[in-house]
């Protein structure tokens, strides 16, 4: 099975829908959640992590796949609070304190996660 295209690749267009829009509104989609249920919420969280990798497996490596996680990771977490923060709903469930913590452990993790998809895919062209 041939793996999907790589990020640069694919048109100009469908790098910033892939890179920017899909992370956002995930996000922005995950901190409307924050408000109304807290298990859709974590969910939401947790399919964050197989997008990070998924992201990170676009790439030919670790180091570009850690890249993207950054990204990826920094978009997600400030579109949760945004979002989180436009509907005025209290949290259903525990953020650290202050908020914006949160942004800073989404773009560790999607570092993390996009390297982990990088060097799965490098590790797997590498046998090709």
């Amino acid at each position: 099975m041939r793996p999907p295209p790589l990020l640069l690749e694919r048109t100009p267009q469908t790098q910033v829908l892939i890179a920017v829009v899909v992370p956002a509104l995930f996000g922005a989609m995950t901190g409307l959640l924050l408000g109304r249920d807290e298990a859709a919420y974590l969910a939401l969280s947790i399919l964050g992590v197989a997008g990070g990798i998924g992201a990170g497996y676009e790439h030919p490596g670790a180091g570009e796949g850690a890249r993207r996680g950054i990204c990826g990771g920094l978009l997600f977490g400030t579109f949760i609070l945004l979002a989180a923060a436009a509907t005025g709903d209290r949290a259903q469930a525990e953020l650290a304190d202050p908020q914006w913590v949160l942004v800073v452990i989404t773009t560790a993790l999607g570092a993390l996660f996009g390297a982990m998809g990088g060097a799965l895919r490098g590790r797997g062209t590498a046998r090709a």
